[in-house]
């Protein structure tokens, strides 16, 4: 069942001139049942009703950002972050992490959250190998495309 909603054009300007201040390729906003994604580079301009995919969830901007190094984003194993948000290495304060230098993972585990709009996003190892590098510390800001570990 197809819901009409009316499109805010003031929201949908304001997301294009976040994309252009932050060097995002696309963000996305939702609220209730109703998602806007706004994308750089093409025409597309979506919304729907429902629940937005867990790959993309709404994301937050964060002006502060440590620069990648350039060796760790060209590493093979690199895991980078698939959104702007901020990085957590456990699932709760206190609790134990979810990786340590030296773990083994396998494809699909969680190695860490990234809350983004006060939604906690699982990012999961894309291969199974060992944890050579942890890049990012918990509670710091992330960058989208931000290296956060190394899996080889």
């Amino acid at each position: 069942m197809n819901k009409k909603i009316d499109v805010d054009d003031k929201l949908i300007k304001k997301l294009a001139k976040l994309l252009d201040e932050t060097g995002l390729a696309e963000i996305e906003y939702g609220e209730g049942d109703v998602s806007i994604r706004v994308s750089k580079g093409g025409t597309m301009i979506s919304h729907s009703t429902g629940p937005a995919p867990a790959a993309l969830q709404p994301v937050a901007v964060s002006a502060e950002s440590a620069p990648a190094d350039v060796s760790h984003a060209e590493h093979p194993g690199v895991v980078t972050s698939p959104m702007v948000g901020v990085v957590y290495t456990s699932p709760e304060p206190g609790a134990a992490a979810f990786i340590n230098v030296g773990d083994s993972v396998t494809a699909g585990q969680v190695v860490m959250l990234i809350e983004a709009m006060k939604v906690f996003n699982q990012i999961k190892a894309p291969k199974s190998g060992k944890v050579t590098k942890i890049l990012v510390e918990g509670g710091s800001p992330v960058e989208f495309g931000e290296p956060l570990l190394i899996v080889e």
